[in-house]
């Protein structure tokens, strides 16, 4: 009775000590995530309950009363929120197209193709602030803009790409789909190489078109790469900021103003607006969730899992 006892407090010893590793190991990256996403979360939810700025955030409470002015006063949010939307809709067509067609194009073996997968590649490694001050030269209504002087060069005359509403923001929408349509390309392609080549050979034999395959075999085996394009993307759009804070700073007028550069605006620009800016990125957040549960809602029960 007495080796049964001992044995059995010497087995829950050592797995009391397994447990309490386990969790040591992973207390650093918890004790991480509390401190920089949790505590975060929850100070945003309690600054958009009150009015006041960054050295007084808690002047006075005001409740759910931020959440209304968003949409029943303030008049810069739904046009920031009306943007957003086209951007995310815009970049995310894009990119997933595009992706797909480059990766498909450079999948094959050839020379240049090894040259290319680089090329595309390499804008990804750059910093976008570093991007997006190139292509404001790039897209500049002076002199020295690139686009423009090739215009003139050619007997037409210039265009203001920034400074007018109606082609601001398709502008910084180039600039983002030029800088990760090579991250997202070589994603996919990597996927394209995992597809087990019998099932091309079946087609053949089956005399199945180039075009059946690819939409019939192609796309389907791609699926879960795409819905992880869909969600990455989506999520990336709804947050930009950098692009377009040094690109057109949310100009001319409010025509390129989106979430991101709303919320700064209103935090660190205004007085007495952090609550309201709070509130708007609580609603930010909402948006997010709510679109990410609606895609694995929707989409995911169509991915074709290998």
């Amino acid at each position: 009775m007495y080796n049964k006892n001992a044995e059995r407090r010497r087995v829950l010893k050592r797995e009391w000590k397994n447990w309490a590793l386990s969790y040591a190991m992973i207390l650093p990256a918890m004790v991480f995530f509390g401190l920089f996403c949790i505590y975060p979360l929850c100070n945003l939810f309690h600054l958009s309950l009150f009015r006041g700025n960054v050295r007084n955030p808690y002047k006075s409470f005001r409740g759910i009363q931020n959440f209304v002015d968003l949409f029943t006063k303030n008049p810069d949010f739904v046009p920031a929120l009306k943007h957003t939307a086209y951007y995310t809709a815009v970049v995310l067509v894009l990119l997933i197209s595009l992706s797909v067609l480059c990766a498909v194009w450079l999948s094959k073996d050839r020379k240049l193709n090894h040259f290319a997968q680089s090329a595309i590649f390499s804008p990804h490694l750059v910093a976008s602030i570093s991007c997006a001050f190139v292509w404001s030269w790039m897209f500049s209504s002076e002199i020295y803009g690139l686009f423009n002087t090739i215009l003139n060069a050619i007997g037409l005359k210039s265009v203001r790409w920034l400074d007018q509403p109606s082609t601001a923001m398709n502008c910084v929408i180039v600039m983002n789909v030029w800088k990760n349509i090579g991250y997202y390309s070589l994603i996919i392609m990597s996927a394209l190489k995992a597809i087990p080549t019998e099932i091309y050979e079946a087609a053949d034999l089956d005399s199945a078109s180039p075009i059946r395959q690819f939409f019939q075999i192609t796309l389907p085996m791609l699926s879960p790469q795409l819905f992880f394009l869909l969600i990455t993307i989506t999520t990336g759009s709804f947050m930009v900021f950098d692009s377009i804070r040094v690109m057109t700073n949310g100009g001319p007028g409010n025509s390129t103003q989106v979430l991101c550069t709303w919320i700064y605006e209103y935090a660190f620009l205004n007085n007495n607006s952090l609550g309201l800016a709070s509130a708007g990125g609580v609603v930010l957040l909402l948006i997010l969730v709510l679109i990410t549960i609606l895609d694995f809602r929707g989409l995911e029960r169509k991915v074709h899992y290998q």
